[in-house]
């Protein structure tokens, strides 16, 4: 595939390297935390006494084992289909012809609709310093329903999150925040003309109706499909796609008979968060929709690369890292700090086992992918304004094989075209094919997934220094961004 960009051509795909033995840390804990909504810090709770023991009881007699049902093995679920490939990518991300990745974790399969009872094809991978895997609609995390009868999972029905009085709790306790955000977080629910499609989560971003959610969440209604997103209390309403960043994996809808009141989730500065601060999802793991799990931040800065699978698509994100429990069906749902401010968009897992994309039912091991709301509030905003997503971009082709060591510059282009753009960002400020990139302003590259990602944190039009290795020899430069417009 060839993607031509103000002279800057897509890569062919190289290999991507093995897994390192560390990633960059991130923000360290001593970060301030953001202080721009005024909402209380979480109180000191009382001690609980312990319990006495109870008296003993006499043992029940012994009972005869349950039989075991015939036809129980240990055959499921079958062998899934290899990986497809990684390659070479450009700096900015741009679609990418194939992927290749050692695989971590297990791809995880898309809750389909009860009619017809089919599976979305797409699929993704995602590299966290080396490589990532889960499944979804059209890239990013994947959802496994539990409607899907085929599945053997448990049904779930929306209960409203109405609170008497008796049952109230203070702000700044997780269960007051849950209490606060569960009637701006809604279900999700696309539908594609093949009748294909799957199950999210997406929060109120303003009070005109505008939802915020994964790309991968409603890419399958994009087109003359169907979408509805139900409330915490059971109202469903009709929704449409605004526009969607496939890049970013980011997409806004908007109700069509928007109810008034609507009650936008306060966005933090993402940047201010720091590793080991309370984290709080909400969404629908498995269809179990106002699902509230509770967590930390686990890391910052974590190198996220994901595409659909199939080659036409990767998206590119420098993500906060949670062991708050998050599920197939999480995605797009928002991750919040300890005051109820959204702090990122719920966006990948990694999930144990040794099966391959696509057919397992996994779920959380602890180790969940956010987009940083930073970045996804730009991205909205873009949306909602032009309804088409503008990717930054240096200018030149990296490789994906120099793990540890850097994001080096290509020595050519996809089909023999020049690794830096002529009169581009990174022909401007210097630098030449062979260079290896190994900081962007004070954040270590140690690959061309960490590049990209730490790009698309910022806008087109800013100015960052990049720090190179030429001969053995340090230099920096400073690069203004440049600009892609996509349709998605």
């Amino acid at each position: 595939m060839s993607t031509e960009n103000e002279g800057n051509a897509v890569p062919a795909a190289p290999s991507v390297p093995p897994v390192p033995d560390a990633a960059p840390e991130g923000t360290p804990a001593s970060a301030p935390r953001d202080a721009a909504y005024d909402l209380p810090e979480h109180p000191e709770q009382p001690e609980q006494p312990t319990a006495a023991a109870a008296a003993p009881v006499a043992p029940a007699p012994p009972e005869a084992p349950a039989p075991v049902p015939a036809g129980a093995g240990a055959g499921w679920p079958p062998p899934p289909p290899a990986l497809p490939a990684y390659g070479a990518a450009p700096a900015w991300g741009a679609p990418v012809a194939g992927h290749e990745t050692q695989q971590l974790g297990l791809g995880l399969p898309l809750e389909p609709q009860p009619q017809p009872r089919k599976r979305s094809n797409g699929l993704v991978t995602a590299v966290v310093v080396a490589a990532l895997v889960a499944g979804g609609i059209g890239g990013g995390i994947g959802y496994w329903g539990a409607k899907n009868n085929d599945s053997g999972s448990i049904g779930s029905t929306t209960v409203s999150a109405g609170t008497p009085e008796d049952l109230k709790r203070d702000a700044g306790t997780v269960a007051g925040v849950a209490q606060k955000s569960l009637p701006s977080v809604v279900t999700i629910e696309a539908k594609g003309g093949n009748g294909e499609g799957g199950t999210g989560t997406g929060f109120i971003y303003d009070k005109e109706g505008h939802i915020l959610t994964n790309n991968h969440v409603v890419a399958s209604a994009a087109d003359g499909g169907e979408l509805t997103a139900t409330f915490s209390d059971g109202k469903k309403y009709t929704a449409e796609v605004v526009g969607r960043a496939e890049g970013y994996d980011v997409a806004v809808v908007k109700l069509k008979d928007a109810p008034s009141g609507l009650a936008p989730l306060p966005l933090a500065d993402s940047e201010k968060v720091a590793v080991g601060d309370t984290t709080i999802a909400i969404g629908a793991p498995f269809g179990l929709s106002n699902t509230v799990t509770t967590g930390i931040i686990s890391a910052k800065n974590r190198p996220v690369a994901s595409g659909d699978g199939s080659g036409s698509s990767s998206s590119y994100m420098s993500a906060l890292q949670t062991d708050a429990s998050i599920n197939p069906g999480n995605s797009g749902g928002p991750l919040l700090d300890s005051r109820g401010a959204v702090i990122g968009i719920n966006s990948a897992i990694q999930s144990a086992g040794s099966g391959g994309i696509g057919q397992s039912q996994s779920g959380s091991i602890g180790l969940g992918f956010a987009i940083p709301i930073n970045q996804a509030k730009n991205v909205a905003e873009q949306l909602i304004k032009t309804g088409k997503p503008v990717y930054p971009l240096i200018g030149a082709t990296v490789t994906m094989n120099a793990e540890g060591e850097g994001a080096t510059i290509s020595p050519q282009g996809e089909g023999g075209t020049p690794a830096i753009s002529p009169n581009g960002p990174a022909a401007k400020a210097g630098l030449k094919a062979g260079d290896v990139i190994t900081k962007f302003n004070d954040t270590p590259i140690d690959s061309g997934p960490t590049l990209i990602g730490q790009i698309w944190t910022h806008k087109p039009g800013d100015t960052v220094t990049l720090t190179y290795k030429r001969d053995g020899k340090e230099s920096t430069a400073q690069v203004t961004l440049g600009k892609r417009e996509g349709d998605n």
